[in-house]
């Protein structure tokens, strides 16, 4: 498809399916519906896990203290948002940032499905566990896998295969600052910008 053509089937996801979604009950309690933002022909798509009560309010993923460190990790990457897509699990905000509930994910990942059909990125990451596991189909804890090449399994036709790279959530380097924590969260970034040919730069985010 054309990135006029994936805009379009993606505003249409969004539009027809998503805003109109009532298989869960967070359809009663949403603000907004979250439903992702970005390039529609990104090369590198990012992945978490549900919206806070920052993007519940403003309908966009990763606006609040994590979406702003996630906005600098990429700009460390010599690239910005408007040139990644951006979109989580769950397409509207669990009460109290609880955890999703299985219901909730199976619901919700027919639209992130479409949505990575459309998008077609060379690259995926996984930002922290919930998001990993959903996508993957693995119970392993972030803190083993984060920093290894993953490969996406048969979720629907034309992904299988396509490189995750898991890496801890904004959320959680923030409550782990620390220069170990964003070295390792650094280090999963330079593999992806390897992998996609981009030059690295010495800057860490």
């Amino acid at each position: 498809m054309t990135i006029q053509q994936k805009q379009a089937a993606l505003e249409e996801l969004r539009i027809e399916r998503v805003n109109k979604c009532q298989q869960c009950i967070l359809a009663g309690t949403r603000t907004n519906v979250v439903f992702g933002e970005g390039n529609p022909g990104a090369s590198l798509m990012f992945v978490g896990e549900a919206p806070g009560a920052d993007e519940d309010a403003a309908g966009k993923p990763f606006v609040g203290r994590a979406g702003e460190l996630l906005g600098k990790m990429i700009v460390a990457m010599g690239i910005t948002r408007d040139d990644v897509y951006i979109a989580n699990m769950l397409k509207c905000r669990p009460p109290e940032n609880r955890a999703p509930a299985p219901d909730e994910i199976a619901a919700c990942f027919p639209f992130l499905v479409r949505q990575i059909q459309i998008i077609a990125p060379k690259v995926i990451v996984t930002l922290g566990n919930p998001a990993t596991h959903g996508l993957l189909n693995i119970d392993t804890g972030i803190t083993k896998i984060r920093g290894q090449w993953q490969a996406l399994p048969n979720i629907g036709e034309g992904l299988e295969g396509i490189p995750v790279m898991p890496t801890f959530h904004p959320a959680y380097v923030l409550r782990n600052y620390n220069d170990q924590t964003r070295g390792m969260v650094w280090d999963d970034l330079k593999k992806v910008m390897q992998h996609l040919g981009m030059k690295l730069p010495a800057k860490k985010a």
